[in-house]
C-alpha cells in the first residue's frame, strides 16, 4: 500500500494497463489527467460525449484493448448513449463519469440526474465508487469485465460532478492485473471427444459452410479460420463484423451475409446444409431476421458465451470457448484425417461469386457523373496500402463497403458502425490512434458526417491523420422510397415544402475541412479518385475527400429465399 491520491493512482493504473489514450469532455478527474502528463498517455479532449465514447470504441476494436471514455456527470447520459454501439459491437470500452455526492442526494445538487440506469442496458457492470478506498479494485473489476469472456462497455461513476473524491489521499494499491490488458485474457478449449463429434458430424453433409462473425476478430482468429476452412476444403462467409477474417479474393470466401450483404453469399447460406457459426451472435442483421439460413437448418455454433449458444437457431451442436484456440484443435486433428470431398459443392459457390461479380463489374467500373458509389468503393479497394483499416458509417456506408470493397490482403482490416449513424467518423478517429503507423480510410454519406463534423478541428488539433471519404449525394437518399411511400408517390414527397424532406443543401467538404485545419480534396471526376487517394494517404495529415456522388444510386436489398435467383 502507498500512500497516493485517488487521481494519481486512476493515472498509473491506466499506464500499467497499456491504455495509450483517453477521450473525454471536461471536467472530469482532472487531477488524473494532469498525473497522465508525464505517462505517455494522450488526452484526447473531444467537441461532445458521444464523440468521446465512439472514439474510445474504434480504438477498443483496432487494439482490443479497452477504451477509455470519461465525462462529468451532467454528460453521463450523452456517454451512455455512446455506449450502444460498443454495446452492440461487443467492444471494451470502459466509461468514467461523475456522480452526485451522497450527502447532496435528494436536494437538487449540482447536475443530480439519477442517470445510472442508463448505463444498465448498455453496460457488462455498471458500478458506483463511493469511497477512494474501493477505485483500485473496481477499476480492476471494470477491465476484467470489459475484456472476459464476450468482451463490451463497464461504466463506473466516481463520487462527485467532476469526480472528486480522487483527489483525496489515502493508502491505496496501484497493483494491475495484465492479464486483462487484451482480449482475450482466456482461451478456453474443448475436449477432444467434442472436436471429433463436431468434424464427424460435418462430414455427414454435402454443403457445409462457415459463417465468420466478430468473435473470429476480436479473438484474432483470422489466421486459423483460414487454415481450418483450406483444410477441409468449406466456403466461408462472413458478418459485417467478421469481415476481413477471410480476404475477399480467396477462392473459399463467399463474401459478407446478412442485411448488408451480397447476394451470391446469403444464396450459398441459404443453399448450404450445414451452417458453422464462429463467434457469431446469429442476430438479425447477420440472418436477415433469421431468413438466412432458415430455420431447421443443421447448426454448429462456437462462441466464448455460452448463453449465445442456440439463441436463435436450435443448434445440433455447441462448442463454448475461444474461436482462435478450437479451430486450432479442429485443424490439428482434421489433418490427421480423410476429409468429406466437397468439391461439386465449393464449385458451385465459387459460380455464385463469379455471377455476382460479373453482374457489378460494370458498376464497379462505372465513369459515370455524378459518381456511383461502387466506383467509390473499388477505388478505396485499389488503393488500400497492404495494412490498411477501411471503417464504415452505418446504412448505405455499411451497404457500400461491406459488399462492394476488397480486402484481399491478410493485414487488410475492417470496422463497422454496429448501428448509429455518425459514429463512422469519431470511431475511425478512435482506430486511428490505435494503429497510428497504418492507413485508415473512413467511408461516410453527408448525412452521418454532419453529426459529428466538429471532431475535424479533434483530428487536426491531435494530428490524428486518418483519411475521411465522404459519398456527398446531398441527400439521406436511402429514406427517399420511405418518403416516396409516406406521401403516397414520388411526385408528392419530392413537392414538399419547402423542400424534399431528405435533400441539403449542397455544401462542400473540402472547404470546410480546410477551414477546421485538415487538408480537403474535391472530386467530381470519378479518374481522379485513385489519385486523391494516394495523395491522402501519403499527406500524413487528416484528409477528407469530399465525392460528389449520384443522389439516384440505391444499394441493393439483401436477397433472402422468397426472392427469385439471380440478378
Amino acid at each position: 500500500m502507498t500512500q497516493m491520491t485517488g487521481s494519481r493512482l486512476f493515472a498509473e493504473m491506466l499506464r500499467d494497463y497499456e491504455v495509450s489514450h483517453v477521450f473525454y469532455i471536461p471536467a472530469i478527474m482532472l487531477g488524473a489527467i494532469a498525473e497522465m502528463e508525464k505517462m505517455g498517455i494522450k488526452r484526447i479532449m473531444t467537441h461532445g460525449e458521444k464523440s468521446a465514447a465512439y472514439m474510445a470504441d474504434g480504438y477498443a476494436r483496432a487494439s482490443r484493448k479497452p477504451g477509455i471514455c470519461m465525462s462529468q456527470q451532467i454528460g453521463g447520459s450523452n456517454l451512455a448513449a455512446g455506449l450502444r454501439d460498443a454495446y452492440m459491437a461487443s467492444a471494451p470500452l470502459i466509461a468514467i463519469t461523475g456522480g452526485p455526492p451522497t450527502h447532496a442526494h435528494y436536494k437538487n445538487g449540482y447536475q443530480e440526474v439519477e442517470d445510472m440506469s442508463q448505463f444498465d442496458s448498455v453496460t457488462k457492470f455498471n458500478a458506483r465508487v463511493e469511497d477512494i478506498s474501493r477505485i483500485p479494485d473496481l477499476l480492476r473489476q471494470a477491465f476484467r469485465e470489459a475484456t472476459s469472456g464476450s468482451p463490451g462497455p463497464v461504466h463506473l461513476e466516481i463520487r462527485g460532478p467532476h469526480g472528486q473524491i480522487a483527489n483525496a489521499q489515502a493508502d491505496l494499491n496501484p497493483m494491475v492485473e495484465k492479464r486483462y490488458v487484451k482480449t482475450p485474457p482466456f482461451r478456453p478449449m474443448v475436449d477432444q471427444a467434442q472436436i471429433d463429434e463436431v468434424l464427424s458430424f460435418i462430414k455427414q453433409y454435402k454443403k457445409p459452410i462457415i459463417v465468420a462473425g466478430g468473435g473470429v476478430i476480436a479473438s484474432g482468429a483470422e489466421g486459423q479460420l483460414k487454415a481450418f476452412a483450406e483444410q477441409l476444403q468449406i466456403p466461408v462467409a462472413t458478418s459485417l463484423n467478421g469481415k476481413a477474417s477471410m480476404p475477399d479474393n480467396h477462392p473459399l470466401s463467399v463474401g459478407v451475409v446478412g442485411n448488408y450483404s451480397r447476394e451470391c453469399a446469403n444464396r450459398a447460406v441459404c443453399e448450404a446444409d450445414l451452417v458453422f457459426f464462429i463467434g457469431s451472435k446469429t442476430g438479425g442483421q447477420t440472418t436477415v431476421d433469421w431468413a438466412v439460413p432458415q430455420t431447421g437448418t443443421a447448426v454448429i455454433q462456437l462462441d466464448i458465451n455460452a448463453v449465445e449458444l442456440g439463441r436463435n437457431y436450435p443448434n445440433s451442436m455447441s462448442l463454448n470457448g475461444d474461436a482462435k484456440a478450437i479451430l486450432q484443435q479442429l485443424t490439428t486433428t482434421a489433418q490427421q484425417e480423410k476429409g468429406a470431398d466437397f468439391s461439386a459443392w465449393l464449385s458451385h459457390t465459387q459460380g455464385l461469386v463469379s455471377e455476382w461479380r460479373k453482374h457489378f463489374e460494370p458498376l464497379l467500373k462505372s465513369n459515370a457523373t455524378p459518381i456511383r458509389p461502387e466506383r467509390i468503393c473499388q477505388e478505396i479497394s485499389n488503393a488500400l496500402p497492404a495494412d490498411g483499416v477501411v471503417v464504415s458509417d452505418t446504412g448505405h456506408s455499411g451497404m457500400w463497403t461491406g459488399a462492394m470493397i476488397q480486402l484481399n490482403q491478410p493485414g487488410q482490416s475492417y470496422v463497422r458502425c454496429a448501428g448509429s449513424m455518425g459514429w463512422g467518423f469519431p470511431g475511425a478517429m478512435g482506430v486511428k490512434c490505435a494503429l497510428p503507423d497504418q492507413a485508415v480510410v473512413c467511408f461516410t454519406g453527408d448525412g452521418a458526417f454532419y453529426y459529428h463534423i466538429a471532431e475535424l478541428e479533434t483530428a487536426a488539433r491531435f494530428n490524428i491523420n486518418l483519411v475521411v471519404v465522404v459519398n456527398n449525394n446531398g441527400a439521406l437518399n436511402q429514406e427517399i422510397p420511405l418518403w416516396d411511400s409516406a406521401y403516397g408517390s414520388k411526385e408528392a414527397a419530392a413537392q414538399a415544402d419547402p423542400n424534399p424532406l431528405w435533400k441539403f443543401e449542397p455544401i462542400n467538404f473540402a472547404e470546410l475541412a480546410e477551414s477546421l485545419g485538415c487538408v480537403g480534396i474535391r472530386v467530381t471526376d470519378p479518374n481522379e479518385l485513385q489519385g486523391a487517394l494516394k495523395k491522402a494517404f501519403s499527406l500524413n495529415a487528416p484528409v477528407v475527400i469530399d465525392v460528389v456522388s449520384d443522389i439516384n444510386a440505391f444499394a441493393k436489398k439483401a436477397w433472402t429465399p422468397k426472392d427469385t435467383y439471380g440478378y
